[in-house]
């Protein structure tokens, strides 16, 4: 009995283990995201942005803000490949 429960608790902690670091990785994640979106609404004008609300209301995708998005996530991928290769060294 003491055998499956130190197996069991083995396999808990390995699982705990495994999920703080998605945890963590989500979190970098979550923080890049934000600091692109801060981004891209300082770089948007007034117009764009409320052409996007619009859009996001209305619940159709925001054709005219893609190429704009696609520019912003061809610069980001070095960011968070930098981010990610610092990030399991650390």
């Amino acid at each position: 009995m003491d055998l499956v429960k130190s197996h069991l608790m083995y396999a808990v902690r390995e699982e705990v283990e495994v999920l703080k670091e998605q945890i963590k990785e989500l979190i970098e994640r979550n923080s890049q995201l934000e600091q692109e979106n801060s981004l891209l609404k300082n770089l948007a004008s007034p117009e764009q942005l409320a052409q996007f609300q619009a859009q996001v209301q209305s619940g159709s995708p925001p054709a005219s803000t893609q190429p704009q998005g696609a520019a912003a996530q061809q610069s980001a991928p070095p960011a968070q490949s930098a981010s990610q290769s610092s990030g399991p060294s650390a």
